[in-house]
């Protein structure tokens, strides 16, 4: 690339943040727009295919981890959208679900030891 390609792409790119710290920094507006329509799209479409308790426990459950309620959410939704739910989901159903997705992202923790001086089978000698 030719210097003056460099220094163009550099002067845009500067512009760039320019723009965007003088909009504070963050999303714009149009795009805090987009995502509280998605949200209240979701949530519309969440109120229709829950009952109260389900919908209640995932409130519940969206608290305590919010990566598996919106993993479920997301579940529950590409589900809806499929036609493959006949009815509104319940209690049970929901855990159901929520016992599938606990078994899928099952967490491992492995413990290894090390050898070392500082290892208390040494203390047996004396």
């Amino acid at each position: 690339m030719a210097d003056a390609d460099l220094e163009q792409i550099r002067k845009a790119r500067l512009a760039q943040l320019q723009q965007q710290q003088s909009n504070g920094g963050g999303p714009r507006p149009q795009d805090d727009q987009r995502n509280q329509q998605e949200a209240e799209a979701r949530q519309s479409i969440l109120n229709q295919i829950l009952d109260p308790e389900a919908a209640d426990r995932l409130g519940r459950i969206r608290l305590v981890k919010e990566s598996r309620a919106t993993d479920v959410e997301n579940r529950l939704i590409m589900l809806a959208r499929s036609g493959q739910l006949r009815q509104k989901v319940t209690e049970d159903q929901l855990k159901e679900m929520l016992n599938a997705v606990a078994e899928n992202k099952e967490e491992k923790i492995v413990v290894s030891r090390r050898k070392d001086w500082h290892d208390d089978d040494g203390l047996l000698d004396i």
